[in-house]
């Protein structure tokens, strides 16, 4: 039996590494066919080629055909994206991501120049002047769509439901970003609107909490996450920790089992377990879902709008020796019930329609806040 086993070892060993070097052979196999094609390129294309930015451009491909949160950032670009990080940039103010091809808008953030054009969540950018997106990187797409604070831009969307493209003359600005904001509605109802989730967002929103409570006659929250792209997972996890007692928050799954981690609730609601209505729409994504599927799971709040965007997956940025980086997805976000949210989302418990006639209060045009309101007037 002993020598049976060992004749199976080494067979397997043997097959294995054949295998391996069979696999081998063949990725150098292709290497070579690349360096062939890029070869023909430059010798007889129509027009001259930058073989520095035809390289970029196929390192930018492969990490795409991954998926659409997959990207190559050039040395500029990587640079740029670290100083737009700060909180302070110029721009349109969108959140956008690349499918089939064309810029989908992921959300447009609040009070910045593309919220107040009227573009939305969905959205696809078909054109950026007189330009076509189609055949155009991601990185190459935001590159046409950055310049100069105060110049003009033009944009042609085609948005779900809507025969025609939509064209929106769009004059940049300094986007500044202001993730938190609250006030007191109906005397006793306190609303919270989260429209990113940066480094100080959870201190912010643990600050209005607690002003809001000093109200005696407060008897519910509504968390707006409407719009909102999401961010920092390490805010994600504090806010729901706000409105919950325990439980699992979220967990995240990679190809290394070692580095799969679960994140649970610590004791303490900060709003003493009353009422809760968190608003999403198509426009939440990320770190949205991750709170609004978290409370939801655990029956803290009622999840009221639209099916949110479904972007469910952790991205990590690798700085290269060439001082560009690449950003590429490590991991998937899983929510306490076990499901994914990649391209599937946080379905609501109250489906009410952004843009539909399904509940409107005299002039306001909010009907899911506006239902809101009145679910919690009873």
């Amino acid at each position: 039996m002993r020598y049976y086993l060992i004749i199976i070892f080494f067979c397997n060993s043997f097959l294995f590494a054949n295998f391996s070097s069979s696999n081998e052979v063949d990725i150098y196999k292709k290497i070579d066919l690349f360096g062939e094609v890029l070869e023909k390129i430059n010798n007889e294309y129509v027009d001259e080629i930058d073989q520095s930015e035809s390289m970029d451009s196929a390192i930018n491909g492969l990490l795409q055909s991954l998926d659409p949160y997959s990207a190559y950032m050039s040395p500029e670009i990587f640079n740029e994206m670290q100083t737009e990080t700060s909180g302070e940039f110029g721009g349109l103010g969108i959140e956008v991501s690349m499918e089939s091809g064309v810029v989908k808008v992921i959300s447009p953030i609040d009070d910045t120049p593309a919220s107040r054009a009227g573009i939305k969540a969905g959205d696809y950018i078909v054109k950026i002047e007189d330009i076509q997106v189609q055949g155009k990187t991601l990185s190459e797409a935001v590159d046409l769509m950055r310049g100069p604070v105060g110049s003009s831009i033009e944009l042609t969307v085609r948005r779900r439901g809507e025969k025609k493209a939509i064209t929106f003359n769009i004059i940049r600005e300094i986007i500044k970003i202001q993730s938190v904001k609250s006030d007191l509605l109906e005397k006793d109802i306190g609303y919270i609107r989260l429209t990113s989730f940066n480094e100080n967002s959870s201190e912010q929103i643990e600050d209005k909490i607690k002003d809001l409570e000093k109200n005696q006659d407060i008897k519910a929250y509504i968390l707006d996450l409407r719009n909102n792209p999401g961010g920092l997972l390490s805010q994600a996890i504090k806010i729901s920790d706000f409105f919950l007692e325990n439980g699992e928050i979220v967990s995240t799954k990679s190809r290394q089992v070692s580095e799969n981690r679960k994140w649970f609730a610590k004791k303490g609601d900060l709003t003493n377990g009353k009422t809760l209505i968190v608003l999403i729409n198509y426009g939440s994504a990320s770190a949205s879902e991750i709170v609004a599927g978290a409370l939801k799971d655990h029956k803290r709040a009622i999840v009221l709008g639209e099916n949110s965007y479904g972007k469910g997956s952790v991205q990590s940025i690798i700085p290269l020796k060439n001082k560009g980086a690449i950003r590429l997805t490590v991991a998937k976000y899983y929510l306490p019930s076990g499901e994914s949210i990649s391209e599937v989302g946080v379905s609501p418990d109250i489906e009410i329609n952004e843009e539909g006639d399904d509940f409107r209060i005299k002039t306001d045009t909010d009907n899911q806040l506006s239902y809101a309101i009145k679910l919690l007037n009873g």
